[in-house]
């Protein structure tokens, strides 16, 4: 299969070593993969803060660069649920009906990466090998909007030499939320300290997910309290071998945490 991946800015920024991963999995898979260089925001920021219009020429750039596409894949269920969940709305508002009709065709063909992995190609064992104890956090726009299900976890339970250990109260979001943990910091920070006990609660090595959003915010607060636990995407653990992780993979994702230390 011939798929194009949407990275996101937030990944291409901050987080390259998803992406790296990202290729190294499906290539190892056998699927044909291209990066559009046009691709930018899909617009999350704009419609989550109140500025609809501005993210419309968002919108609309990213059905030009995309429409052609077999499939669309991207590591970040928080920008896929963007696409499903506000592109069809947006489009509607337009009253352009040839818009319409391109965001209807283009959204089915738009998967985050488990999703894509697990229910589209009906794939669990990837090939993976990563000999550490992971516990998973679910991201509140994975679950609530786009519904990954357990989707990232039938992949992990997968991979060979993996302890997966089951995150304490899952269902309860890290306090991120993109601007709001900005605009609300204390309320975030309140709801981060909570995230942060569940996760040394299970005392993995690794803690991982669906977003870098979230990662990230989790990581930040992991590693000013020295805790000694790894913010980690979930396709690096997946591009993960025998022979070792693509490289720019877990350094990246550490630097970032140092940043915000």
């Amino acid at each position: 299969m011939h798929v194009s991946l949407f990275i996101t800015c937030f990944n291409d920024t901050l987080f390259p070593g998803t992406g790296k991963a990202m290729v190294a999995l499906l290539e190892r898979l056998g699927h044909t993969v291209d990066f559009p260089m046009g691709q930018t925001c899909c617009g999350q920021m704009h419609y989550n803060t109140g500025y609809q219009r501005e993210s419309l020429p968002l919108m609309r750039r990213f059905v030009d660069i995309f429409r052609d596409s077999e499939v669309v894949v991207s590591p970040s269920a928080s920008c896929v649920a963007m696409v499903h969940e506000a592109y069809p709305k947006l489009a509607a508002e337009t009253g352009d009906a040839g818009l319409v009709r391109e965001v209807e065709a283009l959204v089915p063909r738009v998967f985050e990466l488990t999703m894509f992995l697990a229910d589209k190609l009906g794939v669990e064992d990837v090939g993976a090998y990563f000999p550490h104890r992971v516990t998973f956090h679910t991201t509140c726009h994975s679950k609530r909007m786009l519904h990954i299900g357990d989707a990232p976890l039938r992949l992990l339970r997968k991979v060979r030499g993996i302890d997966l250990v089951e995150l304490p109260r899952v269902d309860e979001c890290c306090g991120f939320g993109g601007t709001f943990a900005v605009k609300n910091a204390d309320t975030s920070i309140a709801m981060l300290s909570d995230k942060i006990r569940c996760v040394l609660d299970t005392r993995a090595e690794y803690c991982a997910s669906a977003d870098n959003s979230c990662l990230m915010h989790i990581g930040g607060g992991l590693h000013r309290q020295r805790a000694g636990v790894n913010p980690i995407h979930i396709a690096e653990i997946l591009a993960t071998t025998e022979d070792g992780m693509p490289a720019g993979g877990i350094a990246a994702a550490a630097a970032v945490a140092e940043r915000n230390a």
